[in-house]
């Protein structure tokens, strides 16, 4: 890292809507400068770097990790290629910020988890709902015992049928609704409850025609030592605003949250002063954890759980046997 009146100097690997995100909220950040970008589609990197005054856009993700004037790396690539840019940035040397998901399988993320015990190179992985104010507010809560959660009950939803980014742009890749969106609250459930031993459920719709992919999935958790549920249901046909919706039934109360905001039981807004976005504070986190020399709150060990949640629900999904214990 460079010396701590230094930017720290990063590269943006990716420029599609998170990659857009990233560097929206890292452009505008004291001690940061966006030195690079790295991207598949030159056109629309070109237009990006433009955006946010980056200097230098390239194809070459490798050449551009290996840059001295590049200390840090956020890998907003298609899902698909997360665990073989992580380790190639790790092999390099460069800590990294990893978007949701780390990868599309237990064992890729497991092996990433070797690969920063053998390198020291920091992982973090974008789990962005351990950041969003509603949520960190109950899990303080929770975990002090001021809020008895009894289930927690998220519908998500994201394009409608047709293959398109949070913004409405087309993909040239194809999203998963269980390793991508799925994997934000079984994190999410994880996190609140402290916990890593789960009965998991899962099934799934028909894949689609085309993309090849489930359109619908439903997932179950049950806490092994609380008892506590979560229920979540997931598509890509449904019609209307998209995103993850959360509502947190528990003894004292039921809470909605839906991104950075928070309604109690009787629809009153629950204020949360000084609360920060979920993405600005996930990678404030980032750049901090960084300069302090400490894992991040999310880092790639963290997210262990979640993913072998996951995996179990993969497998009953598929009609497959368990994973040994």
């Amino acid at each position: 890292m460079p010396a701590p009146s230094s930017p720290i100097r990063l590269c943006i690997a990716g420029e599609g809507a998170m990659g857009s995100t990233h560097a929206r909220i890292f452009a505008a950040m004291p001690g940061v400068k966006i030195v690079a970008l790295a991207a598949a589609d030159m056109t629309r990197g070109r237009q990006l770097a433009a955006q946010y005054g980056i200097p230098d856009c390239s194809d070459d993700l490798a050449a551009t990790l290996s840059r001295p004037d590049v200390d840090a790396v956020v890998l907003a690539t298609p899902s698909g290629l997360h665990a073989e840019h992580a380790e190639l940035a790790a092999r390099l040397g460069k800590p990294m910020l990893i978007e949701i998901p780390a990868a599309l399988t237990l064992a890729d993320t497991e092996r990433l988890a070797r690969v920063q015990a053998e390198t020291g190179v920091p992982m973090m992985v974008a789990h962005s709902r351990r950041f969003a104010p509603p949520h960190t507010s109950l899990r303080e809560r929770i975990q002090s015992g001021d809020f008895t959660l009894h289930h927690l009950v998220c519908e998500t939803y994201f394009f409608r049928r047709n293959n398109l980014n949070m913004f409405g742009e087309p993909r040239t890749w194809v999203d998963s609704l269980l390793w991508h969106h799925a994997c934000h609250t079984v994190d999410l459930f994880c996190w609140l409850l402290d916990e890593s031993e789960f009965d998991v459920w899962g099934q799934r719709g028909p894949d689609h025609p085309e993309l090849g992919i489930p359109m619908d999935v439903t997932v179950a958790m049950r806490s092994r030592k609380r008892g506590t549920l979560l229920t979540m249901a997931m598509s890509f046909n449904n019609k209307g605003p998209f995103g993850g919706f959360y509502r947190y039934i528990g003894e004292e109360d039921t809470y909605r949250a839906f991104r950075d905001e928070l309604t109690d039981g009787d629809g009153n807004v629950v204020e949360m002063p000084g609360a920060q976005p979920a993405f600005e504070a996930q990678d404030t986190e980032f750049i901090a954890a960084l300069r302090e020399g400490r894992p991040s709150r999310c880092d790639i060990a963290s997210v262990l759980p979640a993913m072998r949640a996951l995996d179990g629900i993969d497998r009953i999904m598929r009609g497959e046997p368990a994973a040994a214990k």
